[in-house]
């Protein structure tokens, strides 16, 4: 059996460079004559985008630019027209995501077959598939591969647990958090995680993956447990190998480390925020910003992949946070604020205690407030649950994040 899923993952890092650079002008003159979006940022720019240099001077696009793009027309940043696209995804921004109509869309197949995912694999699904594009993201490529896939979604652990021990499930796909929960649950009802279980595998993202919370999941299940990057509008951008030094950078998309404030791409070595250009047909964000600071390891890797390494995600270049896979922004947690004019200032409080993320909501106001309609608006438009805390003295009005990822 081939150890990796296309060749393109083992020739010559100077070769492949080179032949995503090809790819990646094609990608640019793609833009620059459909991508309305595209043709407004560079119109200032008197240049023709043929070298490295050239494709260096276009601005970088924040991330959370796309909010206010898609604010005039979502179709002002895609390649194509909307009634083309095989399906449509919004996430709280709100944001839409397109998806197109190739077999793996989001480029994510090289990827678990990295980590270890294989033909006739039962790989249980536990991201959404509600409005949000995870679930069916991370399922295209285990279809691609071969592997049968439950799209179980998020919760009801008691049937997650029912379902893995009587189908025999060898792959877990969700957030390494819920894994644990799972496995908890299951030695609570009397269960051998080694004997009642056959899982062989699992993928984790959408969450940071402590050494510490990688150990505990894999030696519950004794298990391999590997992680990707990606985000719901470009794809897969990184992926751990089997050695788990560092995300292999995927072949389908040009990464750059930048500094945050210009865009200006980094020596190697130095921390930056991580620029993505997804090769895509459909929706060719150019020069995206992702807000997620990482650094590259050029080292070789004893898997043969000779692409450079993400060295995991070491911040945030805003104040923008991720939490249980859902990002949260300021301006959501004003917006749902502002409907309680009681409410003078807050604070939203990101702590994880054992290992799991937990909001509070600390405002100001009076002590008589009744919390239950804040609790529910808030669940409403960003789509998490917290708690509230009310408190007499001014607050930040800023999200605070005290998770400790030891």
């Amino acid at each position: 059996m081939n150890k990796t899923f296309h060749d393109l993952e083992t020739i010559p890092w100077e070769e492949l460079r080179e032949k995503k650079f090809r790819t990646l002008l094609k990608t640019v003159n793609l833009a620059k004559h459909k991508v309305k979006e595209f043709q407004n940022r560079i119109s200032n720019l008197n240049i023709s985008i043929e070298t490295e240099q050239d494709f260096q001077n276009i601005p970088f696009l924040p991330k959370k630019k796309l909010i206010d793009i898609q604010e005039q027309h979502f179709s002002n940043l895609l390649a194509t027209e909307i009634g083309e696209l095989a399906h449509i995804y919004y996430s709280p921004g709100p944001l839409f995501d397109p998806e197109g109509n190739d077999p793996d869309y989001w480029g994510w197949a090289e990827a678990f077959y990295a980590m270890g995912f294989r033909p006739k694999d039962i790989v249980q699904m536990t991201f959404s598939y509600h409005l949000t594009p995870a679930g069916l993201m991370l399922e295209q490529p285990l279809r691609r591969i071969g592997c049968a896939i439950i799209p179980a979604g998020p919760g009801n652990t008691d049937i997650q647990i029912e379902i893995m021990t009587k189908l025999k499930v060898t792959g877990f796909v969700g957030m390494a958090s819920y894994l644990k929960t799972i496995g908890e649950k299951a030695l609570s009802k009397g269960l051998n995680l080694k004997n009642d279980f056959h899982l062989r595998v699992a993928f984790s993202a959408a969450e940071i993956l402590t050494n510490s919370l990688r150990k505990e999941v894999e030696n519950m299940f004794d298990i391999t447990l590997r992680q990707g990057y990606g985000t719901a509008d470009v794809g897969c951008i990184a992926y751990e190998c089997e050695h788990a030094n560092g995300m292999h950078l995927s072949t389908r998309c040009w990464v750059e480390i930048c500094e945050p404030n210009t865009g200006k791409p980094l020596p190697p070595g130095e921390i930056g925020e991580v620029v993505v250009t997804p090769f895509s047909s459909v929706y060719p964000l150019i020069r995206l910003g992702t807000g997620d600071l990482s650094k590259l390891d050029f080292s070789p890797c004893p898997c043969g992949r000779t692409s450079p390494r993400l060295v995991g995600i070491l911040g945030r270049t805003d104040n923008t946070v991720k939490v249980k896979g859902q990002f949260v922004y300021e301006h959501q947690v004003a917006e749902v604020i502002k409907a309680f004019p009681e409410i003078k200032s807050w604070e939203l409080l990101i702590t994880n205690p054992n290992k799991k993320d937990k909001l509070t909501l600390k405002i100001e106001t009076n002590t008589d407030f009744n919390s239950t309609h804040l609790v529910s608006l808030f669940k409403e438009k960003i789509k998490l649950l917290t708690g509230v805390e009310i408190h007499s003295k001014s607050l930040s009005s800023k999200i605070v994040d005290q998770r400790k990822w030891a």
